[in-house]
């Protein structure tokens, strides 16, 4: 194909000027260039084009070497010129260069073009042709247009059969449940393996228009999946480092301490280079599984004050699965003692949260709603005196009325907390590492309903003996609705459940 120097140049003095910033950026200073390729002598136009031409391509050669597949992942952001992600295409394309790095560039700046249409949305149209076949998908479309002036590799048989591997290794992505089994199915190194296969054909706009679109869907579920483990492992050492601990599990010999999770930054990990990012979550997924296997969370005690129900008899269940290994009921005596001090003052901080989230809402929502409290999993119905309560200017009343507001405005908030660890309970049943944390707070909350029953029921005395019996019924009505969720929970932690082995 015959070009105009003209216009290869622009494209290369986009790519430089591109790869001059990102290299100031990183070394903070000016990046000295080659006389002749400065900005201000090119848009001038002085001298022959293409001993211009061959200057810039070994100058960008020279940048190429410094330029990392990391550097790019971390310049390509949403407000990056598409234009200029354009020309950068066109020139990794043109090289056919077929080596990892630049494959691995090349394959980076087409997913950025993918993730980031001109128009919101513009992928995902589709249409029939005239005879009624399926077009070219538009992402295939738009990249034939900007690689136009470019000479496509052929397309073999075999490399079209290649490509026909990527939507079930999509689909079995997808199907994978955590971070551990992601990683242990190798997907991501037969992904990689598949690219290298393709050759100098992966620089085809069909083969890009296939790859971009699975590297785009692998990622989302990738993220999703290291952002909940390294949130997990992150929760975990909180509650280890609270209890004194500092050792959280081995992985390959090493002690993994607090102060290493402490220093995990998610989003810089995402950005890394390939094979050192790729090593790193191994290490992640690891010690998720070693937190999973030997949890270091102490068991905490229950509250035995409120009436606890007999657990109810239930049939003999005769179609559980031997591959799902019961999780034992927990022994709530056993718990009793092991609260700490600190684990009370961390709950108390989350309940005066939840106190304050429940009045700003009630006291600026219209008085028609203001009794149903949208939470994160449910909705919490206020009876018409706990909304007054939370409501209420006089809390801070050294007064009768004042303990009433306090004393429902307490209660509502520990409901609430109750109420959404349960929820939380129950997500985290295939996480045993989790479902302790989450069995911890519970039982920390029922540790402080004891003291609130019996302050409560200090009040409802107060209250009565002054006449307000409208004040005392509100309190037991709400105190009917804190032992019932007491009740719930000691139900709920009092029985065995399965649990799924991760894979």
């Amino acid at each position: 194909m015959v070009e105009d120097p003209k216009w290869e140049l622009a494209i290369l003095a986009t790519v430089q000027g591109f790869y001059e910033k990102l290299l100031q950026d990183s070394i903070g200073g000016e990046i000295p260039v080659p006389a002749g390729l400065e900005a201000i002598s090119l848009q001038e136009g002085d001298g022959e084009v293409h001993a211009t031409l061959d200057r810039m391509r070994r100058w960008l050669r020279l940048l190429d070497q410094a330029i990392t597949p990391a550097m790019l992942r971390r310049a390509f952001t949403t407000d990056t010129d598409p234009e200029i992600a354009e020309a950068v295409l066109r020139y990794f394309t043109r090289k056919k260069d077929t080596s990892d790095v630049n494959r691995d560039k090349t394959d980076l700046v087409a997913t950025f073009l993918y993730r980031h249409p001109r128009v919101p949305g513009q992928w995902e149209r589709r249409g029939f042709g005239l005879d009624g076949s399926l077009p070219l998908s538009p992402f295939e479309i738009a990249l034939i247009e900007i690689l136009a002036d470019n000479d496509a590799p052929f397309l073999s048989e075999e490399h079209v059969q290649l490509l026909r591997r990527f939507d079930p290794l999509q689909e079995e992505a997808q199907n994978c449940r955590d971070l551990n089994a992601l990683l242990e199915s190798e997907i991501i190194t037969r992904v990689r393996e598949l690219k290298q296969a393709l050759d100098s054909s992966f620089y085809h706009p069909g083969v890009l228009a296939t790859i971009a679109p699975y590297n785009a869907a692998f990622g989302a579920k990738f993220d999703q999946f290291f952002h909940a483990a390294a949130a997990e492992i992150r929760e975990f050492a909180l509650a280890l480092q609270e209890q004194g601990g500092s050792i959280l599990g081995n992985v390959e010999g090493v002690d993994v301490t607090v102060e290493h999770v402490a220093s995990l930054e998610e989003s810089e990990l995402l950005k890394i280079d390939y094979s050192a990012a790729l090593d790193k979550f191994r290490r992640v997924s690891k010690l998720k599984q070693a937190l999973e296997r030997r949890p270091p969370i102490r068991r905490t005690s229950y509250l035995a004050s409120l009436p606890t129900p007999a657990p109810a008899k239930r049939p003999a269940t005769v179609h559980a699965s031997p591959a799902r290994p019961q999780r034992r009921a927990v022994d709530v005596q056993a718990m009793r003692s092991a609260v700490t001090p600190q684990q009370i003052s961390t709950e108390e901080t989350k309940i005066r949260q939840v106190e304050e989230s429940i009045r700003i809402f009630v006291r600026v929502a219209d008085p028609k709603f203001r009794q149903v409290v949208p939470m994160r999993f449910f909705n919490l119905t206020l009876t018409p005196a706990e909304a007054n309560a939370c409501s209420a200017e006089y809390l801070e009343e050294k007064s009768p009325r004042g303990s009433v507001a306090r004393t429902l405005l307490r209660i509502v908030a520990v409901v609430a907390r109750m109420t959404t660890e349960l929820e939380e309970l129950k997500r985290a049943e295939n996480s045993p590492s989790m479902w302790k944390l989450h069995a911890d707070s519970l039982v920390t909350l029922l540790e402080l309903a004891t003291g609130l029953s019996e302050s409560a029921s200090r009040v409802v005395v107060e209250a009565r003996e002054s006449g307000n019996t409208a004040a005392a019924e509100s309190i037991q009505i709400s105190l009917q609705r804190l032992r019932h969720c007491c009740s719930l929970i000691a139900d709920t932690l009092a029985k065995p459940g399965s649990q799924t082995q991760t894979v």
